[in-house]
């Protein structure tokens, strides 16, 4: 039986590869798909490194060496990575900065094993520490059972935002008249498909931290309670996240579809309406403004609109709402009246509803971070 589980945890591992190189150097929707491929890679290193030691591939003394020196389970990054997936699959703008990559700092839970062999190594080396590696051993053992106490916690954690998230995002959709039915279906199964992972983990986990039942657990299950789920995770994610990026390529482009003529009567009309809608009513400053509520505000079908946009003003949606909400920024920045609030307190002013957002559209409009310009204005005011 074990060589059955096995055979299908090296299929897994492979299809992780294939999948996650398709989706990481795929041209399109590149940054939620990079980040889903980096998040079964990571599964597929997991798994990768349970089966090498399952079929000896460690034996070898070298290779050895290189394993317990290689970090190849980092669980710890399996949350931050799932929550970033979901959040860049329905805001295009969102990217992980300097902020975002704080969630990653506990990874080091998983990295202890890997700096406790390099400390071992080390020592010895410079004759700190004698070459008895039977305590270290034995504390790598213990400490990787309770490890994975942070490591259940830190991704239900992740999983309990994300769904937290994902119900906001319905709910200001259904708000603004939006349809993103399709996104929220397949990221609400995404985090379904987690959580019941999760919930299988939790059965195994419990007997497992309790020391009498620990190598009980193992001699009678060893880890395929745990990792033939994680296999059927990558398989799952692999193929539906492909097939999903595909058809919402598709469906955008459908959706999104310009007229093949406009006549320039019909660009000009709509240009007035939307400088109208943007410079008088300022509907701009709603944070949650949708193709649809323009279309609402000016009378106009959502295809002439974005055909106005992308044929006449080589913008796109986004760009064109976020041009208005950064000129509106750069003439409230330097207002007595504004001193008081923070560049992401203006910035909600201003309409912006994500930070990530808003820093990566100012400083692609005006080449600098909305911290520079603010620094040039006092200076120069």
């Amino acid at each position: 039986m074990s060589t059955f589980f096995n055979t299908i945890i090296l299929l897994g591992i492979i299809q992780g590869l294939v999948v996650s190189s398709l989706l990481f150097f795929s041209r399109q929707n590149k940054y939620p798909n990079r980040l889903l491929a980096i998040l079964i890679l990571l599964i597929s290193l997991a798994s990768f490194n349970l089966y090498a030691n399952y079929v000896s591939w460690f034996g070898l003394s070298a290779l050895r060496f290189v394993a317990e020196i290689v970090p190849l389970v980092l669980p710890m990054a399996f949350g931050p990575l799932i929550y970033f997936y979901i959040q860049s699959y329905l805001e295009p703008g969102f990217r992980v900065g300097k902020q975002q990559r704080r969630h990653f700092y506990p990874v080091l839970v998983d990295l202890v094993p890997s700096i406790a062999v390099i400390s071992f190594i080390a020592g010895i080396v410079m004759k700190l520490i004698k070459n008895k590696p039977g305590p270290w051993g034995v504390f790598i053992d213990n400490y990787n059972v309770y490890a994975d106490i942070p490591r259940w916690l830190s991704i239900t954690a992740y999983l309990w935002v994300s769904a937290k998230y994902l119900s906001a995002y319905k709910k200001k959709k259904e708000t603004a008249g939006g349809n993103g039915s399709n996104s929220y279906k397949w990221l609400s199964q995404f985090v379904t498909a987690f959580i019941v992972f999760q919930v299988i983990w939790l059965l195994y986990l419990v007997p497992y931290v309790i020391p009498k039942y620990t190598d009980w657990m193992l001699n009678t299950f060893d880890w395929y309670p745990i990792y033939i789920p994680m296999t059927v995770l990558i398989y799952w994610m692999g193929i539906k996240g492909y097939i999903v990026s595909q058809q919402q390529i598709a469906a955008d482009k459908k959706n999104t579809g310009l007229p093949a003529m406009l006549t320039p009567a019909l660009v000009q009309q709509v240009m007035d309406a939307l400088k109208k809608a943007m410079e008088e009513d300022k509907i701009f400053l709603n944070p949650t403004l949708s193709l649809a509520n323009v279309s609402a505000a000016t009378g106009f079908p959502q295809k002439n609109i974005s055909a106005v946009l992308n044929q006449h003003l080589k913008k796109s949606f986004n760009e064109y709402i976020n041009g208005y909400r950064i000129k509106t920024f750069t003439e409230k920045i330097g207002l007595p009246e504004m001193s008081h609030l923070t560049i992401a307190g203006i910035a909600l002013e201003c309409g912006f509803n994500s930070q990530a957002t808003f820093q990566r559209s100012f400083k692609d409009a005006t080449g600098k971070s909305p911290s520079e310009f603010r620094k040039a204005v006092f200076e120069t005011g």
